[in-house]
């Protein structure tokens, strides 16, 4: 072959991928919300609670107001340093509401991440909390009574290898949320980078957990509607929520559907209404950068998505650069208060909407 025409079709392939790198690298740019102008907003007043670092996941019972907060020091988790996490409660029908350590005489390895709350026709409550153990991952159960925690059952399995977040939908059964399908650090990078569709959702039936569903691009948040027969998934990389119908009987997933939100969604919760509350990362490489460094900030979001309207209306109550809270990873309502939680900030946020 012709030197010169050898060095053409070098040439050209050269050309070739520096394009589709460059179209990779504006494509991953612009999903992951890197131009996006982040005009802070929101309708009344914010004020910090502290110190609870890493306040992930809160889930507010919907008749007495008490706040359950998932709390751990992730920052030095990172740096090695020994630490254990904890379970609190903020009671807001209190008039000087202060954090309570429910978890401080739990023994075990403790590193909660999602929570959910369980509420029988009896009346009688459990929660079930996400727990990064160091000899490997669990669903622990708890009994909540006479304002005491109590400790009742570990679960494990090998499907459970990144475990996320949690809903319980009966004493001893669940969902669970496996944000990565790949086991291994590097693997799981270019999952995230490449948002790959890898990951999926667990049932557990109270004998042993199967696949409910999967193909979902880093499954995150998880919830049920009031009814119990819808599921929703947040899809984090997918920057959607994943909607399924559920048959109560057999835990098993239809899917419907998906609402399109255009961030990184986090942490679902759902009001006395029925509308879906979220915190979100509409900019993800800026959550990533915070993760490495705390001088990083990584703005907030929060929506509120009503889904008695058709299409699915979606307001956004809450922006923030990151100044108020960084990282928002979970927004809880009762009343006219939103609770704001993040995955490494040492504060959350009690806010009174207008």
């Amino acid at each position: 072959m012709n030197r010169r025409i050898l060095l053409g079709y070098v040439i050209l392939g050269i050309a070739f991928i520096s394009l589709a790198l460059t179209w990779f690298m504006f494509d991953l740019l612009y999903d992951a919300g890197e131009f996006k102008t982040i005009a802070p907003h929101f309708n009344g007043a914010c004020r910090r609670i502290s110190p609870a670092p890493g306040a992930e996941d809160i889930t507010i019972h919907p008749k007495t107001g008490i706040a359950f907060i998932s709390s751990d020091d992730r920052r030095a988790r990172m740096r090695g340093e020994p630490s254990q996490g904890a379970i609190y409660v903020y009671d807001l029908n209190h008039p000087n509401p202060t954090l309570i350590n429910l978890t401080i005489d739990f023994e075990q390895d403790f590193h909660p991440h999602g929570i959910s709350l369980y509420i029988d026709e009896s009346g009688d409550e459990k929660l079930f909390v996400v727990n990064h153990r160091a000899a490997g991952d669990c669903i622990e159960i708890f009994d909540y009574s006479e304002d005491k925690l109590i400790h009742r059952e570990s679960l494990r399995d090998a499907l459970m290898t990144s475990p996320n977040d949690v809903v319980a939908v009966g004493p001893r059964s669940f969902y669970v949320t496996n944000d990565h399908g790949n086991e291994t650090a590097w693997g799981r990078t270019l999952e995230e980078y490449l948002r790959l569709a890898r990951s999926y959702v667990l049932y557990y039936d109270g004998r042993q957990f199967q696949i409910a569903a999967q193909n979902i691009a880093y499954a995150n948040g998880i919830n049920l509607s009031r009814d119990d027969k819808q599921l929703f998934v947040a899809a984090c990389v997918g920057r959607k929520i994943k909607i399924y119908n559920r048959e109560p009987e057999t835990g098993g997933l239809t899917f419907l559907g998906d609402i399109d939100l255009d961030t990184g969604v986090d942490n679902i919760e759902v009001d006395a209404n029925g509308d879906l509350w979220v915190a979100a990362h509409p900019q993800l490489l800026a959550f990533t950068r915070h993760a490495r460094d705390a001088k990083n900030l990584s703005p907030s979001q929060v929506l509120k998505i009503s889904l008695q309207k058709n299409p699915p209306k979606i307001d956004e109550i809450f922006l923030d650069h990151g100044h108020k809270i960084s990282g928002s990873s979970v927004a809880a309502v009762f009343g006219n208060r939103l609770l704001i939680g993040s995955v490494f900030e040492e504060h959350f946020l009690v806010c009174e909407m207008q």
